[in-house]
């Protein structure tokens, strides 16, 4: 019979070529979406032919995960390595441990905004690749 477990996101890491090692902490009780990437088919009702016969269009999609991270206003580590980690050419080493036990890593780099609630102490981060992100 199987199991389904969810839970807490327990930690995020970025190992960097150029720029070092990070861990960014994650926060309790919330949710996170992971999309390992891979190959999509379009969900698009107008591919078909003339006749109605299915073209099936498929597409490559990079992994992401996104979520809220803590952020250290003391050390700075959020607010000054996610600029860095995001303008960086060159992407890290990403892993996700998953209080499961479960950890996910995959080639890529922050994506989008940083933008910190101050009041909170946390931000939305959004890490992408290409690929897939592989289950350890």
């Amino acid at each position: 019979m199987p199991q389904y477990s969810g839970g807490d996101l327990i930690e995020i890491t970025c190992n960097h070529p150029d720029l070092g090692n990070f861990t960014f902490a994650t926060k309790a009780n919330e949710s996170y979406t992971l999309d390992p990437g891979g190959r999509r088919s379009n969900d698009d009702a107008e591919m078909v032919t003339g006749s109605g016969e299915m073209i099936d269009q498929v597409n490559n999609k990079r992994w992401s995960f996104e979520g809220p991270i803590v952020a250290d206003f003391t050390s700075g580590n959020e607010i000054d390595n996610l600029p860095k980690l995001a303008e960086s050419f060159n992407q890290g080493t990403w892993t996700f441990t998953h209080i499961t036990g479960i950890v996910w890593r995959g080639l890529g780099k922050f994506v989008g905004d940083i933008q910190v609630d101050t009041n909170t102490a946390q931000l939305t981060a959004k890490l992408a690749g290409g690929r897939k992100l592989e289950k350890l």
